[in-house]
């Protein structure tokens, strides 16, 4: 059984830059995550830097768009976890307790998420440690990265190949 088949997503919401959006497709081809873009964007889907930085994964890549925000929530399975990645969360992210079927959710690299999702999120709502106070945040494909893979190493790195 594949992870796509069962394992977890990862949600970027309108997001702007198209190496970010490239890196974040090839990350997921590579460990068989599922990908939900949510409109706007800030790119085309046949943009140059899209692909060059997926590379030719696209291929691999299970991925779904949405139209907004309302219309992605309401395809979410009722015993889904919604994990809400934005800088203020009450949780740092290698405390949560991720499951197969769980939704990573990312914001926009220049604006983040709308509050009042991430308020709604509760004890859901991760944080990523910055050290340096005068830091505004990191690349979003790296937060991606960092997240994705302490869910997949909680999975005990199932499906591995």
């Amino acid at each position: 059984m594949s992870r796509t088949d069962c394992g977890l997503n990862v949600v970027l919401v309108e997001p702007e830059i198209p190496p970010n959006t490239g890196n974040v497709a090839r990350l997921c081809a590579t460990t068989q995550t599922r990908l939900h873009l949510i409109e706007p964007l800030g790119f085309s889907l046949d943009d140059r830097q899209l692909k060059r930085a997926g590379m030719d994964y696209w291929q691999y890549v299970d991925w779904q768009k949405w139209q907004d925000w309302a219309a992605f929530a309401g395809s979410v399975p009722r015993e889904a976890k919604l994990w809400i990645v934005e800088s203020g969360g009450p949780t740092c992210y290698f405390d949560a307790c991720f499951s197969s079927g769980d939704y990573l959710v990312f914001g926009r690299e220049t604006a983040g998420l709308p509050e009042q999702i991430c308020r709604e999120a509760g004890d859901r709502w991760l944080r990523i440690p910055m050290f340096h106070d005068k830091a505004r945040s990191l690349n979003l494909s790296n937060c991606v990265a960092l997240v994705l893979y302490e869910a997949i190493r909680q999975s005990g790195f199932e499906g591995e190949s």
